[in-house]
């Protein structure tokens, strides 16, 4: 007889505009995801990234222990969206925007919070 599994995951969105932190230094953009994922409880695996030339906008793709997070970066505009996905309950996604939120310095937020799988 097979065990039963719940199968759940928690996808916390992040759209900051205004920000008063450089997006284009992908440098430190990078340094704080990192220091946002561990902040989060999960543990980085890998990444994936590109910069792109012609504005200088960044696309992070983090793969973590429970899950993994994105950014995709809009310096021209001051904004940028950050996804978090995580299978782990213990993932903190308020510690994790803090981080950001902190080093960003965003005049505004819109955070969104979806449940997926069998809740």
């Amino acid at each position: 007889m097979s065990q039963s599994h719940q199968l759940v995951g928690k996808h916390f969105c992040l759209d900051y505009t205004g920000c008063k932190e450089t997006l284009s230094d992908v440098d430190n953009v990078r340094l704080k995801m990192f220091s946002a994922i561990e902040a989060s409880g999960m543990t980085l695996l890998s990444y994936n990234e590109h910069i792109f030339t012609n504005t200088n906008g960044y696309t992070g793709v983090f793969a973590l222990s429970g899950s993994h997070a994105s950014i995709h970066t809009y310096p021209e505009n001051n904004s940028c969206f950050i996804d978090l996905f995580a299978c782990d309950e213990n993932c903190s996604h308020m510690q994790f925007d803090q981080i950001l939120r902190d080093f960003l310095q965003p005049s505004h937020v819109n955070t969104m919070l979806f449940w997926r799988g069998s809740v």
